[in-house]
């Protein structure tokens, strides 16, 4: 059987995908129907506004991070139950690591069986228009874009002439044309939009965006399109194994392990996979606000990533939640930490010459640069073995990061960096104890043990604990 789906994707970023892609799920599920998003790659901030959106928590597809058995059935276990599957590609459509075009989006498409709707932002042209849209129908047979949407059109005038031309010359429908709308800009720094979580008027956004979809665009149409899918459908209440294959120990199972996480505008960058593969391995998370909370009884902790530089001053003011936490660690707790779970472990984030104490599990300090220090995929191979990962193990992963630590920190480092730049271009993944702190995210789906892993460690911590009370 297979699910109405559809992909979202444009000749380049910026064309509007994110921004219809959430008025499109919005309007979708208006309709009363079941919206399940997902977004091509990685990325943590574009799914927290189209899980908001559509009411269903986004998923992310990643080719270099998955293998293309976990793409398919992630994708496949997420749809259960939906009525919809929207995917907002990334990049430009053909965009890929290398010239065979493997990875990119319209390779999704084609892996997924999917139909891709095209978004084009249309100012400062009419005619050309067909030009590009009829090169990216030709480009790579099979790739099967379905229709288009024309984003930033001026006026009627401007509208007539775009849809004229691209009917003519490409063969496909123009399912709506979107005028330029201030109210609809999402607003954006260094790595992208703003999260959801900092907007301060995010369901208005949502709501504007729903409006104008309805308005514009033809949504039947897109329902129509996405009913030519043949992406098939996973059989029901079937857990894909890659959220089985890293299950913990039937004796964690039954101990209802407790995982500290810290969430809030600091910390809010965490894959609800990774979050969902600890609860299967038996974790009960607690989440934890970094500004306003102390440290709760946990058996783990786990520190996403985020904008810990944009909140040093909240963060060094709950000097006792940075006083625990360190302690904790000096105890042998298991802290996880991802980029700015590294930063706040530090001694310190210097940011525009001013210094704000975190932490101090490290040593070192986390120094704010007006440039990327690492950005895109990593792969790297665990060295020396440390409490979550064994020697040899290979991890992929993706990295974004303005900080640079200061310090010898190639002493306690575990990662051997193979792609990326991670602390300093060769090393990455500090290691204390029980704590690993590094630049490089990862995914459950990429590494299916991590989480059950985390879990034992997790539960061998308190055993040790009680042990040593008693």
């Amino acid at each position: 059987m297979s699910i109405a789906s559809v992909m979202i994707a444009a000749p380049q970023g910026r064309s509007g995908k994110t921004t219809i892609s959430m008025g499109l799920c919005a309007a979708l599920r208006k309709k009363g129907l079941k919206v399940k998003p997902f977004k091509k790659g990685p990325d943590y901030i574009d799914p927290s506004w189209l899980t908001a959106a559509a009411g269903h928590i986004c998923g992310n597809l990643d080719p270099f991070m998955f293998s293309v058995t976990a793409l398919k059935q992630s994708f496949t276990w997420g749809c259960e139950n939906m009525d919809i599957a929207m995917i907002e590609a990334s990049m430009g459509l053909y965009d890929s690591a290398g010239e065979d075009g493997t990875g990119s989006s319209a390779w999704l498409a084609r892996l997924l069986k999917v139909p891709v709707i095209l978004i084009v932002n249309a100012s400062r042209m009419t005619r050309s228009a067909a030009a590009m849209v009829s090169g990216y129908v030709n480009f790579e047979p099979g790739t099967g874009i379905a229709g288009v949407i024309l984003n930033n059109v001026a006026g009627q005038r401007h509208s007539s002439k775009l849809v004229t031309a691209i009917e003519k010359h490409c063969g496909i429908p123009v399912l709506g044309c979107v005028p330029s709308d201030a109210r609809l800009a999402l607003q954006e720094r260094h790595i992208g939009i703003v999260p959801l979580i900092e907007h301060e008027n995010a369901a208005g956004l949502i709501n504007d965006a729903c409006t104008v979809i309805e308005k514009n665009v033809d949504i039947d149409r897109v329902f129509c399109i996405a009913n030519t899918a043949e992406a098939e459908t996973v059989a029901a209440g079937a857990l894909p194994n890659i959220f089985t294959s890293g299950i913990a120990s039937e004796q964690s199972l039954r101990a209802n392990v407790t995982i500290g996480v810290l969430y809030d505008r600091a910390f809010s960058f965490y894959y609800p996979d990774n979050l969902m593969a600890l609860q299967n391995a038996g974790a009960r998370l607690v989440f934890i606000n970094s500004f306003t909370d102390s440290l709760p009884d946990t058996d783990g902790l786990y520190i996403g990533g985020g904008f810990p530089e944009l909140y040093a001053a909240e963060l060094e003011a709950n000097a006792g939640l940075r006083r625990d936490i360190a302690g904790a660690a000096q105890q042998g707790l298991p802290v996880y930490a991802e980029c700015a779970g590294l930063m706040y472990l530090c001694r310190a984030i210097i940011k525009n010459n001013r210094r704000y104490h975190m932490a101090g599990l490290f040593d070192e300090e986390a120094e704010i640069i007006a440039k990327p220090q690492g950005h895109g995929y990593m792969v790297v191979e665990v060295g020396k073995g440390n409490p979550f990962f064994q020697a040899g193990t290979v991890i992929r992963g993706h990295e974004f990061h303005y900080s640079r630590l200061t310090g010898n920190t190639a002493s306690n480092t575990t990662f051997y960096v193979r792609r990326g730049h991670g602390i300093d271009g060769r090393t990455d993944g500090m290691v204390h104890k029980n704590t690993l702190a590094t630049y490089l995210h990862l995914h459950a789906l990429s590494m299916p043990n991590w989480a059950g892993d985390f879990v034992n460690l997790a539960l061998s911590h308190r055993i040790s604990a009680v042990n040593t009370a008693v």
